[in-house]
């Protein structure tokens, strides 16, 4: 069972998810405790492919409050753990023009922390704009419907 600790809520505005993947994190011991008190955002963080290996940057969690007298870089690089094909997969789509690694979500599975990485493509502002403007025209097509659908009813009672 999964526990979802945070979301990337921007990402899906901002980007087009075209490949998603689920790599493990490397943390230390005060990290995975700060994760499973949810003390993580990852709203401004990226993954780069560097080294034969993936890393997570910018990525802010919290200091443990119950840790003692540590130094805590909050937001150091992490590797995440995946495969050398998953590497070598994803290093062929990054090359590509206008491709990122992004965080979706960061979750625990089972007593390991998880993140979901999405191959992604920044949308231009246009569509942006489009994608509002179709989820406006629905929602104001599904509250016109209500109204008529309500005002029926209230129709069908005052004439019993």
């Amino acid at each position: 069972m999964n526990k979802i600790i945070t979301t990337n809520r921007k990402s899906l505005h901002f980007y087009e998810i075209e490949d998603k993947i689920e790599a493990g994190i490397a943390l230390t011991g005060w990290e995975i405790k700060s994760i499973r008190e949810g003390k993580i955002d990852i709203s401004d963080s990226f993954a780069r492919i560097e080294k034969g290996g993936v890393w997570l940057l910018n990525t802010y969690i919290a200091p443990y409050e119950k840790s003692g007298a540590q130094i805590m870089d909050t937001r150091r690089p992490r590797k995440l753990l995946l495969k050398r094909e998953e590497i070598k997969h994803l290093s062929g789509k990054v090359l590509q023009k206008g491709y990122t690694l992004i965080p979706l979500r960061v979750y625990l599975k089972g007593r390991w922390a998880k993140v979901e990485l999405g191959l992604a493509k920044g949308k231009k502002l246009y569509d942006r704009r489009r994608e509002i403007a179709e989820k406006d025209t629905k929602r104001e097509m599904e509250r016109t419907l209500k109204r008529e659908v309500n005002y029926h009813k209230s129709r069908a009672q005052k004439a019993r």
